[in-house]
C-alpha cells in the first residue's frame, strides 16, 4: 500500500502543521466519505479502525516547518454480510481511495457498539431467558453481559465465525454492582456478524452469591471525616509548553499521538543537551496486553483477553476529570476516533498532561562547611486511562529532569468474579465474599520502543553484575558489570535475572561521551514474572511474546504488534515468533526493542469491591549518555515554604 509522495493541499489537511498530528474530525469525515462513496458501501459494513497512516520514518525525521505534508488514513472494515475483512488507505491530499484489500481468515477487534448489540441479543434470546429462570432470575433487563473474546481452541464449528463467548452477571437493582452476582455456568455464545446467540452453554446451577458489593456514594454512608484539603497550586502556570501535539518541558520534547488500538503514542522523544536536541526514541506505545486466567472451570478457562488487539484499548479510553483522575494545572488532549458506522466519536480529555513534585532530585551536605544543597525533583506526566469491562488500566509516561523515562501501568477497577457452591473454597482463586470467587490471573504487557539513541543505528547489550574469577580476585570482594552483545534476533530473546541485577542497554556505537563511553540508555526491569500457562496452552500459542521479557528486531514499518495484526480468534504464531524466525541481525542498525512485563494477581479480600491501585512498569535511564549529571543546573526551590531557596 503506497501513498503519493507529492502532496497537494486540500481543505481536510489545510490546518495540519506536522506529519504526525492525529487525524482531525474533518479528516476522518472526509476519509470515511471517500470510502463509502468509492466502494458504494452498504449498511452491513462496520469501521473497526480509522487512524492516521503514519508517513515513512525518514520523511518525518527530515520534516521541517513549511514542508508539504502527505496525509493518509488507514482503515480496517468488516462486512457483516459476507464476514469479510478489508484494509483500506485513503489519500486525503488526492481525495481518493488508493488501496483496498480483502484480508482472508482474520477477525478485526470487537467494537464498542458490538458490546451493546451483543448484550441486547443475549437478553432477548429465549434459550438464555430459560437458563437464567432456572436460577431465579426473572428480569433480563437487570442482567449484565460482558462480550469476552472467544480465543481459538480448534473447535470446528467456530472456525470463520465472528464470536463472543459472553459472561453474565445480574444486578439486584439498576445501580447495584452486578459483579457481586455472577451467573455461573451460563455462557451465551454469540455470532457477532449475525448478532445472534448460536448456543447457550449451561453447566449446571450454582446459587447467586448472597451479598452485595456496592461502593458508590448511594450506598457508602460512613466516609472518614478527618481528611483535610490538599491543593496543588502553580500560580505562575505550568513549566511546560504545548504547540499542537508537541510538548516542551525541562529540555524534553515529546510529540503525543493517539490510536484506537494502542491509545497514547509518543513520538520523537528528545533531550536538549548543550543546545542539541538529542534523540532517544522515535515511537513508543503499548503494543499488546494479554490477561490469562488460571481457573480451568467452564466460565473461566477461555478468559484470555488481548485488550489491545482484540478490543482496542484506545477506543475504551475514559474522559478524564480534573481533581479526580488528574490533579494540579492540567492540559488535556482530546482524541477523535469513529464508531463502527464511521461517525466521528470524540473522547474529551482522553490524555492528561501535568507536572508532579517527586521528592528529592539530589542532595549533599558538606559536613566540613555545613553547607547543604538539595534540589526538588519534578516530573512530567502524560497519561490516559481505559476501562475494559470490569478493569481499569492507567497508562503513565513519566519524564524526569535527569534524563530518566519511566513507564507505569496502574491496575484498578473490579476483579472478574465467579460463583462457587456454599462452603466451597476455590483452589484457583480467592473468596472475596461468601460464595464469590475472584479467579487467579495475570496481566501481561508488551511495550514497543522504536529506539533512536543519538541516531538510527543502535545495538543492544545484556548487562549482568558478576563476581570476578578467583585468579583476579584474591580478596573475594571483586565484581563488575559484564556486557554481552546481542547480535541477532534469537540471541536477543532474553529473560530477566534479578539475582544478577540484569538490565539491557541500547547503545549508539558511533557516539561517545567525554570519557569515551558509547552513549546509551539502559532498560531497567521492575516487577516481572513469566506466563504460568503451560507451553501447550492456546494462549501461549497466540501470545508467544509473553515467553520472553526482551525481544529485539530490526525496524520494519509493517511489524507493529507482538501477537500480530489480528489476534482476535487467531490460532497463533503471528507477530514476534514469526518475524524473529529469520534471526535477522540487530547490531548497529535501526532497531525496535520490545519489553514484556507481567503482574501475577492472586486476589485478596482487600481487592473487593474495588481494587486499590497496583503498579508495574520499567525505567529507561541514561547510561553515559551525558558527560555528567544533566540535572546539576536545576535551581534551588523558591517558595514561601523553601528551606534552601
Amino acid at each position: 500500500m503506497t501513498v503519493a509522495q507529492e502532496p497537494t493541499t486540500s481543505p481536510a489537511t489545510a490546518s495540519v502543521s506536522h506529519p504526525l498530528e492525529p487525524l482531525t474530525p474533518e479528516e476522518i469525515k472526509a476519509a470515511v466519505s471517500i470510502v463509502k462513496t468509492e466502494k458504494a458501501l452498504t449498511d452491513s459494513f462496520r469501521f473497526a479502525t480509522v487512524t492516521l497512516k503514519e508517513p515513512e520514518k525518514q520523511t518525518v525525521l527530515s520534516f521541517r516547518l513549511g514542508d508539504p505534508i502527505a496525509r493518509a488514513v488507514f482503515m480496517i472494515l468488516l462486512d457483516n454480510a459476507t464476514a469479510t475483512t478489508y484494509e483500506a488507505v485513503v489519500s486525503l491530499n488526492e481525495r481518493r481511495l488508493v488501496a483496498w484489500d480483502a484480508i482472508p481468515g482474520v477477525q478485526p477487534p470487537i467494537m464498542l457498539d458490538e458490546f451493546v448489540a451483543c448484550e441486547a441479543a443475549v437478553k432477548a434470546c429465549p434459550e438464555f431467558q430459560r437458563a437464567i429462570a432456572k436460577r431465579g432470575i426473572t428480569n433480563p433487563d437487570l442482567v449484565m453481559v460482558d462480550p469476552w473474546s472467544a480465543g481459538h481452541y480448534g473447535i470446528a464449528d467456530e472456525v470463520g465465525v465472528r464470536l463472543s463467548r459472553a459472561l453474565c452477571w445480574v444486578k439486584a437493582n439498576p445501580t447495584d454492582n452486578g459483579y457481586a452476582h455472577p451467573i455461573e455456568g451460563v455462557i451465551p455464545v454469540v455470532d457477532l456478524n449475525k448478532m445472534e446467540v448460536i448456543r447457550v452453554e449451561d453447566y449446571g446451577v450454582v446459587p447467586l452469591p448472597p451479598e452485595d458489593g456496592n461502593y458508590i456514594p448511594e450506598y457508602v454512608k460512613n466516609y472518614r471525616q478527618d481528611l483535610k484539603p490538599l491543593e496543588i497550586v502553580q500560580p505562575d502556570g505550568p513549566s511546560y509548553a504545548v504547540d499542537g501535539h508537541e510538548i516542551s518541558w525541562q529540555k524534553w520534547k515529546v510529540r503525543v499521538g493517539f490510536t484506537p488500538r494502542e491509545g497514547l503514542v509518543l513520538y520523537d522523544v528528545t533531550y536538549t543537551d548543550n543546545g542539541e536536541d538529542r534523540p532517544i526514541f522515535y515511537r513508543a506505545s503499548l503494543a499488546e496486553m494479554t490477561v490469562p486466567y488460571g481457573d480451568p472451570q467452564p466460565n473461566h478457562y477461555r478468559k484470555n483477553a488481548f485488550d489491545v488487539g482484540e478490543y482496542g484499548i484506545g477506543s475504551l479510553a475514559n474522559s478524564l476529570k480534573l481533581g479526580c483522575d488528574c490533579l494540579g494545572v492540567i492540559h488535556y488532549f482530546d482524541a477523535f476516533i469513529t464508531d463502527s458506522r464511521g461517525e466521528v466519536a470524540q473522547i474529551e480529555n482522553a490524555v492528561c498532561l501535568h507536572e508532579e513534585d517527586f521528592g528529592i532530585l539530589w542532595k549533599h551536605m558538606d559536613w566540613r562547611t555545613e553547607q547543604t544543597e538539595v534540589r526538588r525533583s519534578r516530573r512530567l506526566v502524560i497519561s490516559f486511562i481505559a476501562t475494559v469491562g470490569n478493569y481499569e488500566y492507567g497508562f503513565y509516561w513519566y519524564f524526569y529532569q535527569d534524563g530518566t523515562i519511566q513507564y507505569e501501568v496502574k491496575l484498578t477497577g473490579m476483579v472478574s468474579t465467579g460463583a462457587v457452591m456454599p462452603g466451597e473454597v476455590p483452589k484457583y482463586g480467592t473468596l472475596v465474599a461468601p460464595q464469590l470467587n475472584a479467579p487467579i490471573h495475570q496481566h501481561i504487557f508488551n511495550v514497543r520502543l522504536d529506539m533512536n539513541i543519538d541516531g538510527a543505528n543502535n545495538s543492544v547489550y545484556e548487562v549482568d553484575i558478576v563476581p570476578e574469577d578467583d585468579e583476579h580476585n584474591p580478596y573475594g570482594n571483586a565484581f563488575y558489570a559484564q556486557s554481552t552483545l546481542l547480535p541477532t534476533e534469537k540471541a536477543a530473546q532474553r529473560l530477566i535475572d534479578p539475582m544478577k541485577g540484569r538490565y539491557w542497554k541500547v547503545v549508539n556505537p558511533a557516539k561517545t561521551n567525554a570519557m569515551g563511553y558509547p552513549t546509551a540508555y539502559k532498560l531497567m526491569p521492575g516487577e516481572n514474572t513469566l506466563p504460568l500457562a503451560r507451553p501447550s496452552a492456546s494462549v501461549i500459542n497466540r501470545a508467544t511474546y509473553m515467553t520472553q521479557h526482551l525481544w529485539v528486531t530490526p525496524y520494519s514499518a509493517d511489524e507493529n504488534y507482538p501477537a500480530g495484526d489480528y489476534p482476535n480468534q487467531h490460532p497463533g504464531g503471528a507477530g514476534l515468533p514469526q518475524w524473529t524466525a529469520a534471526d535477522r541481525p540487530v547490531e548497529d542498525t535501526d532497531i525496535v526493542v520490545w519489553y514484556t512485563f507481567a503482574h501475577s494477581h492472586s486476589p485478596r479480600a482487600e481487592d473487593w469491591p474495588v481494587m486499590p491501585v497496583a503498579t508495574i512498569g520499567f525505567m529507561l535511564k541514561p547510561l553515559n549518555f551525558f558527560d555528567e549529571n544533566p540535572a546539576n543546573d536545576v535551581p534551588p526551590s523558591v517558595s514561601k515554604h523553601s528551606c534552601c531557596g
